[in-house]
């Protein structure tokens, strides 16, 4: 992941930018959803509305990310669930969970930044200015090599420290808060901070509060999480599991959106390339190279693209592709196939092979598969 789909601007990762992209939209056309079809993704019914889950887990010290999977998996006897950005069994905090299709959209969350508070020990008392100088001179692009022990190729690798501060400082211990790319090493962070200031550091403790827009105040504990399912299992009641687990298309309100017509869901589900007369709305600003959100008319994701036109393009022109579909979301079947053949179908064209090959999900995907 050495380079953003696009310019990369932390303000989109924010809630409130978030909330803007929902409703910041531009009309092409008006068609009204069928409601035989689909359901509005907090409305799933609760077999359909797991099978998309997103949980923004609390993970605790102690257990490994792949238990902690494992554990949510059984739990609501789904056949798949996986998480984005493993954490070491001491590390706490942030762990997004996808249970069934909502799996496939977790590596977009690579495309945000990671927070972390983390206490570390300098191992003998440095001036006050040479440390907080030391600390200023990691912000920005910095080499890292993985750790001996990781899961990732040793080799060096750039990653990005957006901000990177001492919030506090009792004796040889400070308290750091770092805001930074995905896949940042935190512990081998501390430690070439240690190198500089000549004396050594170690990191002692780390919990990860931020994932994109998703923060501390949306994590949810793994005993809670238990509870919810015993309620509903005992007694039917499904407000408290509606609750923590959250429709997938909540996590990604970071990538700007494209709504598409019925007639189009199949065809896209079935690995079409999206174009211009299968449009509805878009969001505002869009750029061309985008990863992008391709949605129902019910707010449904059916799929992740790469835009292959900005905003004013996809206005103005009656005919074009506007997305190359990256990564299918939805199953096949969930909406109907509305075209006879391939000239009759409805907002889809054909690509060259070399643009469906080129995919950042991919890479993330890679990236995903070694945090």
């Amino acid at each position: 992941m050495d380079s953003a789909p696009y310019h990369f601007d932390l303000n989109r990762f924010t809630k409130e930018a978030c909330e803007m992209t929902e409703r910041d939209l531009t009309n092409l056309r008006e068609e009204s959803t069928n409601p035989r079809y689909g359901w509005i993704p907090s409305e799933r019914p609760v077999a359909e509305y797991l099978k998309s889950g997103f949980i923004a887990l609390d993970k605790p010290q102690g257990p490994t990310s792949h238990e902690i999977v494992a554990w949510v998996r059984k739990m609501f006897a789904q056949e798949r669930a996986g998480h984005s950005g493993t954490l070491d069994p001491m590390v706490s905090g942030v762990l997004p969970i996808g249970l069934g299709n909502a799996t496939k959209a977790l590596s977009a969350l690579l495309l945000g930044p990671k927070e972390y508070v983390c206490v570390a020990r300098i191992h003998d008392s440095v001036p006050k200015e040479l440390l907080y100088e030391a600390v200023r001179q990691f912000i920005g692009p910095i080499y890292q090599k993985p750790p001996q022990r990781s899961a990732v190729k040793r080799v060096t690798r750039t990653r990005t420290i957006y901000e990177l501060e001492i919030s506090e400082q009792l004796g040889n211990l400070l308290l750091l808060r770092i805001l930074c790319e995905a896949g940042t090493y935190v512990r081998k962070l501390v430690y070439d901070i240690g190198e500089i200031i000549s004396v050594g550091a170690t990191m002692a403790e780390l919990r990860r509060t931020r994932v994109c827009q998703l923060d501390e105040s949306d994590l949810v504990r793994l005993h809670d999480l238990h509870e919810a399912n015993e309620i509903y299992k005992e007694s039917g009641n499904e407000a408290k599991l509606r609750e923590l687990v959250r429709p997938i298309e909540s996590a990604i309100t970071f990538l700007r959106q494209i709504r598409i017509r019925d007639s189009a869901v199949e065809s896209v589900c079935q690995g079409a390339q999206l174009a211009i007369p299968g449009i509805l709305s878009v969001s505002r600003g869009l750029e061309k190279g985008e990863l992008v959100r391709i949605v129902t008319g019910k707010g449904e994701l059916v799929a992740i693209g790469e835009s292959q036109l900005d905003e004013s393009q996809i206005k103005s022109q009656d005919h074009g592709i506007a997305t190359i579909t990256k990564r299918v979301i939805m199953s096949t079947g969930t909406y109907p196939k509305m075209w006879k053949s391939k000239r009759d179908e409805v907002g889809t064209e054909e690509v060259s092979e070399n643009l469906l090959k080129q995919s950042v999900l991919d890479k993330l995907d890679e990236e995903a598969q070694n945090l």
